[in-house]
């Protein structure tokens, strides 16, 4: 039960900042006021050194990659501000709300990395009783794969079962799409909002069930005299990311919970629903899983 963010340019190194306005920005980082189970980001940037490079070591890398974690709310960490104005091409931030008791430990806190892509969500994947797919030994997934993500929640569950399939041979989006797929057979009434991000790709997802918000989540918003804001909790909201001139350089993504007003080109990307970025050159596509 998570906030995402994610977004992706034309191969240009833009701050958080610069692509959402410092207004945004901090109505996003507050939103940890609930969120406040930790928080985290990976990112993907054109190296300010020349790549390929060999100096005694590895060769210089041709796209930066770093992630930050933290068990902290993001409201109360100072690195917070500091990321959001680190230039990068690409990048996706999670502000974590620990679903199904499972433990606030930093193996648990998004973005998960493995295989060279990172990964966050936002559901909790529970049976009709409440049974967190965690407690479900039988289910058929790779726990090697699960061990790879380095997490030991049912979101590095679903991103294993998206590895697995990579491991079929599907590419990014499809393997995307066939772990929805099969994770709703067991768990239909479940949320698979999720973002996912390579040196070359962002994947934002919005797929969940029909029925209404979860009645946890809005008694957590109630808690805090907010429960009108968790009304489109599961809702995913994208526009595009453009220059001074008009020209399009990218697109951002977003969670609700703060202002994405229709007049400043912001879109529900609707259930159901994935966008496919390119980090690269910044051009998406919007389709159906």
């Amino acid at each position: 039960m998570c906030r995402l963010l994610g977004y992706a340019t034309a191969n240009e190194n833009i701050s958080l900042r610069e692509v959402l306005g410092a207004q945004s920005t901090d109505a996003f980082r507050e939103l940890s006021e609930i969120h406040n189970d930790g928080w985290g980001t990976a990112m993907v940037k054109e190296p300010d050194q020349t790549a390929h490079v060999t100096d005694g070591g590895a060769p210089s890398p041709s796209t930066g990659s770093a992630i930050y974690r933290n068990t902290i709310a993001a409201r109360y960490d100072s690195i917070f501000g500091d990321l959001a104005s680190v230039p990068m091409r690409g990048g996706i931030w999670h502000l974590r709300l620990a679903s199904s008791n499972l433990p606030l430990v930093l193996e648990n806190q998004q973005p998960f990395y493995a295989s060279g892509l990172s990964f966050i969500h936002n559901g909790d994947i529970s049976d009709a009783q409440g049974r967190n797919i965690t407690t479900n030994r039988a289910y058929p997934v790779d726990h090697t794969l699960v061990q790879s993500t380095g997490g030991r929640s049912d979101s590095a569950i679903y991103f294993a079962i998206v590895l697995q399939y990579l491991g079929y041979g599907y590419e990014l989006e499809e393997a995307l799409a066939q772990a929805v797929r099969e994770l709703r057979d067991a768990y239909p009434d479940s949320s698979y909002n999720c973002i996912i991000q390579s040196r070359d790709q962002l994947i934002v997802l919005e797929a969940h069930d029909n029925g209404p918000t979860q009645q946890d989540v809005l008694d957590v918003y109630a808690q805090y005299g907010r429960a009108a804001e968790a009304a489109d909790y599961r809702t995913v909201r994208y526009r595009e990311i453009t220059g001074a001139d008009g020209a399009r350089k990218g697109v951002v993504a977003a969670s609700s919970g703060f202002a994405q007003p229709a007049d400043e080109g912001w879109k529900d990307l609707g259930n159901n629903r994935m966008i496919v970025a390119s980090n690269r050159t910044g051009a998406f596509r919007v389709r159906s899983i």
